[in-house]
């Protein structure tokens, strides 16, 4: 594997990698998998992008995480933080023969889009726990399926401008079980909701979220919305696509920076290649928008 590389998947930022993990972080802090633990006792020290566990002793960077959690030798987890922040690896081969990168076939899922199935279990989690709007669920084109275990997942199709089916995500509703997120071979999922563009006038507002719930949110809310889940998936391509915001759409771009330093990375990124970027600070006690959209919901604020 190329150093460099390898270097890159150290620096992801390890609470954002604890969380596609599906480990709930508070303030640092959650609780340690590795043994039983009643009370958060595995710290992350974000500046040395490091864990700890006060209490059973296993510590390490990002990859040592993703090996003891998912039981990974070193190449395998390298792989999988890999895939999950869309990083090529360039890795050495014994043969000529090399696999080809897989190409979605949007044929093969286009047929179940047009059915608005959502199980008890997925509207629960997003009328209920998250209070988004019905409406735009269905607009999304979001459901729900079980698979060969009985687990529940939602299924998240990614559209391009022109409405084209090009990626499928695929979120574990079951809380705590792993893996959190599954992507259909050969997806893009580089920006979410790329299918608003068509409807799009000139400086019309658009909102930037990290995270597909968070775009939900903000179109619950009104907005016109996109999501970009990393900082790390900044790549030529996406950014293509964001600089047309601009020079095409002539769109006024807001975003609400989530409260981590993910989010502050994001923003600090997107307000280079978009210099007009506005930006809105949530209020005390909202970690990202869905946060602040729920309790907005419920009359908190």
């Amino acid at each position: 594997m190329n150093k460099e590389k390898i270097l890159k998947l150290r620096n992801l930022p390890i609470e954002e990698i604890a969380k596609r993990l599906g480990l709930q972080v508070n303030h640092h802090q959650t609780l340690c998998p590795f043994h039983s633990d009643k009370h958060p006792s595995l710290s992350f020290d974000t500046k040395r992008n490091i864990f700890k566990c006060w209490s059973c002793g296993e510590h390490g960077d990002n990859i040592d995480l993703v090996m003891k959690y998912l039981k990974k030798d070193f190449k395998a987890a390298c792989k999988w933080l890999a895939d999950e922040s869309n990083i090529i690896l360039v890795e050495w081969k014994p043969t000529v023969i090399q696999e080809e990168t897989p190409t979605f076939d949007a044929k093969k899922y286009e047929r179940f889009l047009g059915y608005h199935n959502l199980s008890p279990t997925a509207k629960e989690f997003l009328y209920n726990k998250r209070l988004l709007n019905p409406a735009i669920i269905e607009w999304c084109k979001i459901s729900s399926w079980k698979d060969k275990e009985g687990k529940e997942w939602l299924q998240i199709p990614y559209f391009d401008e022109q409405g084209k089916l090009i990626g499928l995500q695929n979120r574990n509703l079951t809380i705590g079980d792993k893996p959190r997120f599954r992507f259909t071979k050969g997806s893009y999922t580089g920006i979410y909701n790329l299918r608003i563009f068509k409807y799009l006038k000139p400086f019309d507002e658009v909102y930037i979220a990290e995270g597909i719930t968070d775009c939900l949110a903000l179109m619950s809310a009104g907005h016109y919305a996109i999501a970009i889940t990393s900082a790390t998936l900044l790549n030529k391509e996406v950014c293509v696509v964001l600089a047309k915001l601009k020079s095409v759409y002539h769109a006024k771009v807001h975003m609400y920076p989530d409260k981590d330093k993910p989010g502050e990375e994001l923003y600090a990124k997107l307000k280079v290649l978009l210099p007009g970027l506005i930006r809105h600070d949530l209020p005390e006690g909202c970690k990202d928008f869905s946060d602040y959209f729920i309790k907005q919901q419920k009359g908190l604020l």
